[in-house]
């Protein structure tokens, strides 16, 4: 591997060329890499079942790399559950951030608590609230950041590579299962024992929060529960898209 972070800015150059060394080792492989270059790296979980793979890896593996969730006030108690779990069964601090309660408060008397359901704007804009604005200060000063994006979970991330310049955040994002599907998710769950949210056994693939998230029907893809109610079948939050193409194209600039 010639790739040295000491004095690297993180760019397209630079994720490409890590993109094409991580697509030739397993997943603890790939993480050990990470974690071996130097920059700050970390990962964000949703307590999901593919994120509790990583987080699993992480422990045994490569405990300098940070884990941290977005601890919006609106998870199920299934996932807040799962984290005190998981932190007492790999000895890791999963680090959680909450949104700004006076921005919970604008939110709610601009849109109405559950004003998300009344349009795509405030839907993003309370996954802005609840999401991005604690993301970004999750990931200040990272040079790299894993995600349990898989190319699986939906037609928008039918083709995500292990390693992508995000120039919005302007780091390295890893995306280490990229090339997993569901089926050696569950049987690497199944077969480590790993802790894992009991509501995917209930016909819920994707899970988010608790008024934004339905068990999904037979034959639906898996993240067809999220956010149901929207015609869009590229729906995100925001997280893993530039800010400005997951807005309406009306408030897109703002």
């Amino acid at each position: 591997m010639t790739l040295n972070i000491a004095g690297l800015t993180p760019g397209i150059e630079a994720a490409s060329s890590l993109d094409a060394e991580l697509s030739k080792l397993d997943l603890a492989g790939r993480l050990k890499l990470v974690a071996s270059l130097g920059g700050r790296a970390v990962f964000t979980t949703s307590l999901g079942i593919e994120d509790q793979v990583i987080t699993a890896a992480i422990g045994t593996h490569c405990p300098e790399i940070e884990v941290v969730t977005l601890e919006t006030g609106m998870l199920f108690k299934e996932t807040l559950d799962l984290i005190g779990e998981t932190e007492a069964r790999y000895g890791l601090e999963i680090q959680r951030f909450h949104p700004d309660d006076a921005d919970v408060e604008a939110y709610i008397r601009q849109y109405g608590k559950h004003g998300f359901y009344e349009s795509v704007e405030a839907r993003h804009a309370c996954c802005g609230v609840r999401k991005l604005k604690p993301l970004a200060r999750a990931l200040s000063g990272a040079f790299f950041w894993i995600t349990g994006l898989r190319r699986g979970q939906s037609g928008n991330r039918a083709s995500i590579p292990f390693a992508e310049f995000d120039a919005e955040r302007g780091l390295i994002k890893i995306n280490p299962l990229a090339d997993w599907d569901i089926d050696q998710i569950r049987a690497h769950v199944k077969a480590d024992a790993i802790p894992y949210n009991p509501m995917h056994d209930r016909g819920y693939p994707s899970i988010g929060c608790e008024p934004c998230t339905r068990a999904i029907r037979p034959g639906e893809p898996e993240r067809a529960g999220r956010w149901w109610w929207e015609n869009d079948e590229k729906r995100e939050c925001g997280l893993h898209v530039p800010e400005a193409s997951a807005l309406p194209a009306a408030t897109a600039g703002a």
